[in-house]
């Protein structure tokens, strides 16, 4: 990312990972690309609205800044308008503490630093006006599927700030929903493959875990096994279209959820769906966090 002239924003320590993101890429699921875009979707909107941006309706609207798990410090050229939202990490300027969830001012030269959120994984960073890097595919979001957009943000990188602002002042303040530490309970509809397995009411009878091994792709979990029915056992299974909350269950029975980067087409049994609302739940859950699903909709049917 090269230098700017105008307002914008220089990555100073980007943390263990910092991703430009927006709402995602629409319509090219078809070519197998995916959407991306905010993992938290429900954080990144409260971030633009306090911030006073506008949202997208057709391509990609305002970029903001995805922080996982803290530690990223940027320095504003010239003066800025801020906002925290996501996982409730403090937050400095030049050392002065800034709100969660309220705008804040930047001055020319002062310093943003982030530290380890008290819950929750993903911090949202949004400036007014957006962040203005390149579209790619109609979005500013960075795929680590695909690896298109932007690449993970990395010392002295420049971060243009656009003109995507209102005309009108920006909200000061707006409710936060809270995050835990705690069990996080999913709302779970059936999937395509639900008849496929023996008992799927263990799905929600089992407090799972998350793994380590969760990213922007999907959340494993761990604490137990989901066995397929006897006339599934051996069954090959074509791949097939998949969506952002899918509940997909690998030969060794542990779920994994789908989250914003997933595959577009898997060949793993689709037993449920987390209904989008809560999906923006399973982007903030730490490693080790407890887990569990509650059915709706849910129908003993099979065949």
């Amino acid at each position: 990312m090269n230098t700017v002239m105008g307002p914008h924003l220089v990555v100073v320590e980007p943390g263990p990972l910092a991703l430009i993101q927006d709402e995602g890429r629409r319509g090219h699921l078809a070519v197998g690309v995916g959407r991306a875009g905010a993992a938290d979707q429900a954080a990144f909107a409260l971030g633009n609205r306090i911030a006073g941006n506008r949202l997208a309706r057709r391509r990609g609207g305002s970029g903001a800044i995805e922080v996982t798990f803290g530690g990223l410090a940027v320095r504003a050229v010239g003066d800025l308008t801020l906002c925290l939202t996501g996982a409730p990490a403090p937050a400095t300027v030049n050392g002065r503490p800034v709100a969660h969830a309220s705008s804040f001012r930047v001055r020319d030269g002062e310093e943003v630093r982030l530290g380890t959120p008290s819950a929750g994984m993903r911090t949202y960073l949004c400036v007014r006006g957006g962040i203005d890097v390149p579209f790619e595919l109609g979005s500013r979001s960075s795929d680590t599927m695909s690896g298109l957009g932007p690449a993970p943000l990395k010392p002295g990188d420049v971060l243009p700030v656009g003109g995507n602002a209102k005309r009108w002042v920006p909200v000061d303040h707006a409710p936060v929903r809270p995050l835990t530490n705690d069990t996080v309970t999913l709302a779970v509809t059936p999937g395509p493959r639900y008849p496929w397995f023996a008992e799927p009411d263990q799905l929600a009878q089992i407090e799972w875990s998350t793994s380590e091994k969760s990213d922007r792709k999907g959340v494993r979990l761990n604490g137990g096994s989901l066995a397929r029915a006897a006339e599934f056992r051996d069954a090959e299974l074509a791949s097939e279209g998949m969506v952002r909350g899918a509940v997909q269950v690998p030969p060794n029975g542990e779920p994994v959820v789908f989250l914003s980067d997933f595959p577009v087409t898997g060949g793993y049994p689709v037993i449920g769906v987390v209904r989008a609302k809560d999906v923006d739940l399973v982007a903030q859950l730490r490693p080790g966090q407890p887990v569990r699903f509650r059915w709706e909709g849910r129908s003993t049917r099979r065949g």
